[in-house]
C-alpha cells in the first residue's frame, strides 16, 4: 500500500459526490485524491505523510468560478480601485488622492464605483473636475457597462453635444446635449481609445495579483469570460499564454474568445486558431463569449416588453440585443459543430429567451455534441423559458451576490421593470426546480469574488451586510449543497474539469480547507467563515 503524500484527517468533508455527500478523512498522493472515506484512510500515514488535522473545520473542493475577469480585475487592483468606497464624496475622496500621488501618470484610470451612489445612477464630469481638473479621467462602474469621464476625457475624444450616440450604447447628456460625463456601453470605447495601452508586462501582473487573490479565496479554477480587446482594454490572453509555459500559472483556467459583434461569421476561423494558439499547460480556450444584451440598470438589457418610465408608463425603450437573434442561432449553430462551448451574456428575459433560441438551433441541427453551453447572470428570467434550460441541458451560470435587496437593485431597477417582472429575477430555485443544471461565478470585478459571499446570498437572499431583515424573493433561495455543488461541481463543469470539483477517488486533488463548518453554522453566518489553505493539484497556493 502506497503512503499518502498528504491526509485530511477528522473530518468533515464535503465531497459534492452524490454517492457519498460526506465524509471524515481523505488522502492525497501526487496530484490526485487516492482516497475518501473515514477511519480506515488513516492506515495510508507513512513517515513522510502531511497530516492535517479537520477538527473544527471544513474540506471542500476547491472552487471554481465560471464568470470573471481575472486580469481586468487584477489591473484594476493597480489603478484607482474604487471598489472598497460607498457614496459620492468617498469616490471623489479617494480619486482625489490617487490622482495627487500618481502625479506621472497621463490618464487616472481604474473603476468599481457604484452606481446607487449617484443620483439615477449618473455621475457627472463636473464632479471629477472639481478632484481633477487637469488630467483626463476615465473609471468603469462596478459593473463596467458604463464609465465615468471628466472633462479634459471627452475634450480629448472630440466628444460634443454633436456627437452621435454609437449603435451599441449612449452619451449621457445635459439639457442642451453636452455630454454630461457618463458613457454606457458602446460609447465607453470613444474614450477608451485614447487611453495608453497596458504592456504585456503589466497584463501579467494583473493575472498574478489576481490569481493569488482568488486563491486566497479557494478558488482553485475559473473561466475568463472575455479574452480579446474590449471597452478599451487589451487582450489578456498574452497573460495567460505567458503564464501557462513558464509555470507561474497554477489555476486551472478556461478562456471565453470574445465574438466581435460588430463582425459575424466570417470570424469563425480566427476564432478556431485562436483555440488551437493559446491552449497549453493548465490554460485552455475553448470557448466564445458572446454579450447578447447589456444591463438593466441603464436599460440596455433586452427585454420583451418596454421598460416603465419613473411614473410607470411604459417606454417606448426594450433594451438591446447585440447580436441580431437570427443570425445569432446560426452562429452558435456553426459554433457547436466546431465544438466550441458558447458563454452568453444574458441578463435580460428577450436576451435569455434569444440564447435558447441559439441553443436550440445547435442542438436542432448538431445533435447533442455535450459543448456545455451556459447562460451567464439571469437577472430576468419569464417563466415560460425556465424548462428550457433542463431540456436544451443549457446551463444556468449563476452570479448569486446580486440577488439581494441592495439601492442598485431597489432604486434603479425594480420601478423601471415592474411588480411582475421584478418577481422573474435570479430565479435559483425555480431553475433547480426546473430541473436546471446551475453552475456559478462571481463576475469580478463586478462584484466580490469570494464565493462564501455569493453562496451567502443564494442561501439567504440578502446582503451578507444588510442591516435590515427584508429577503428578496425568498422563494427563490436555494439550500447549502445546491449552492456549494453549483460553485465546486457545477463550475467545474462548465469550465471543463471533469475530474474536479467533486472529491472521488482518482479527481484531482483540488482542495480548500475552511475554518469552520458551514453546514453546522447558522446560514447567516456563512459569509463569516474564512479559507484556511487551498491546494491545487494537491500543492499548497495558500495558507493562513
Amino acid at each position: 500500500m502506497t503512503a499518502a503524500d498528504l491526509v485530511f484527517t477528522r473530518g468533515p468533508v464535503f465531497t459534492a459526490d452524490p454517492a457519498r455527500t460526506r465524509a471524515s478523512s481523505l488522502a492525497v498522493v501526487g496530484e490526485r485524491i487516492a482516497a475518501v472515506g473515514h477511519d480506515e484512510v488513516r492506515e495510508l500515514i507513512g513517515p513522510r505523510t502531511e497530516v492535517v488535522d479537520l477538527t473544527g473545520k471544513l474540506l471542500v473542493p476547491g472552487f471554481q468560478d465560471a464568470h470573471v475577469h481575472a486580469v481586468g480585475g487584477g489591473a484594476e487592483m493597480a489603478e484607482c480601485d474604487l471598489a472598497g468606497t460607498v457614496g459620492a464624496a468617498a469616490h471623489l475622496a479617494l480619486i482625489g488622492t490617487y490622482a495627487r500621488t500618481h502625479p506621472d501618470h497621463e490618464w487616472i484610470t481604474g473603476g468599481g464605483w457604484s452606481l446607487g451612489s449617484f443620483e439615477g445612477g449618473l455621475p457627472t464630469r463636473q464632479l471629477l473636475d472639481s478632484v481633477v481638473p487637469d488630467r483626463p479621467v476615465l473609471l468603469s462602474n462596478l459593473d463596467h457597462h458604463g464609465a465615468w469621464a471628466n472633462t479634459r476625457a471627452l475634450e480629448l475624444a472630440g466628444i460634443t453635444a454633436d456627437t452621435p450616440d454609437p449603435a451599441d450604447g449612449r452619451i449621457e447628456r445635459e439639457p442642451d446635449g453636452t455630454p454630461s460625463g457618463m458613457l454606457q456601453e458602446g460609447a465607453i470605447a470613444l474614450v477608451a481609445r485614447l487611453v495608453p495601452p497596458s504592456t504585456p508586462a503589466d497584463r501579467l501582473a494583473g493575472l498574478l495579483r489576481a490569481q493569488k487573490l482568488l486563491h486566497s479565496l479557494g478558488i482553485t479554477g475559473w473561466q475568463d469570460a472575455l479574452l480579446g480587446e474590449f471597452g478599451g482594454r487589451a487582450d489578456p490572453s498574452d497573460a495567460y499564454a505567458t503564464a501557462a509555459r513558464d509555470g507561474s500559472l497554477t489555476a486551472r483556467v478556461t478562456g471565453a474568445l470574445w465574438w466581435d459583434r460588430e463582425r459575424g461569421a466570417e470570424q469563425i476561423p480566427e476564432l478556431v486558431a485562436r483555440r488551437a494558439e493559446l491552449g497549453h499547460g493548465r490554460f485552455r480556450a475553448g470557448a466564445v463569449k458572446i454579450m447578447q444584451d447589456g444591463i438593466a440598470e441603464n436599460f440596455t438589457a433586452a427585454l420583451t416588453a418596454p421598460y416603465l418610465d419613473g411614473c410607470g408608463c411604459a417606454t417606448a425603450n426594450s433594451g438591446l440585443s447585440f447580436v441580431d437573434p437570427l443570425a445569432l442561432r446560426g452562429y452558435v449553430t456553426e459554433l457547436d459543430a466546431l465544438d466550441f462551448q458558447v458563454h452568453f451574456h444574458a441578463l435580460g428575459d428577450r436576451a435569455v429567451r434569444e440564447a435558447l433560441d441559439a441553443v436550440e438551433a445547435a442542438v436542432t441541427a448538431n445533435g447533442r455534441r455535450g459543448n456545455r453551453h451556459h447562460l451567464a447572470h439571469l437577472q430576468v428570467v419569464h417563466p415560460d423559458d425556465l424548462p428550457r434550460f433542463a431540456a436544451l441541458g443549457a446551463i444556468a451560470n449563476i452570479q448569486p451576490l446580486w440577488a439581494a435587496h441592495e439601492p442598485q437593485m431597489d432604486e434603479l431597477t425594480i420601478p423601471f421593470l415592474g411588480p411582475e417582472r421584478a418577481s422573474w429575477q435570479y430565479p435559483f430555485g425555480d431553475l433547480v426546480r426546473a430541473g436546471a443544471t446551475l453552475a456559478a461565478g462571481s463576475d469580478w470585478p463586478v462584484s466580490s469574488p469570494n464565493p462564501l459571499e455569493g453562496i451567502h446570498v443564494a442561501v439567504n437572499r440578502r446582503d451578507p451586510e444588510a442591516t435590515d431583515d427584508r429577503i428578496f424573493l425568498p422563494e427563490q433561495r436555494i439550500d447549502l449543497t445546491t449552492a456549494l455543488a453549483a460553485y465546486t461541481a457545477g463550475s467545474a463543469h462548465v469550465n471543463g474539469h471533469d475530474d474536479a470539483g467533486s472529491l472521488r477517488p482518482g479527481n484531482l486533488a483540488d482542495l480548500v480547507v475552511l475554518d469552520r463548518d458551514i453546514f453546522t453554522a447558522p446560514p447567516q453566518h456563512i459569509a463569516s467563515a474564512r479559507v484556511e489553505r487551498t491546494y491545487v493539484g494537491g500543492s499548497l497556493v495558500h495558507s493562513v
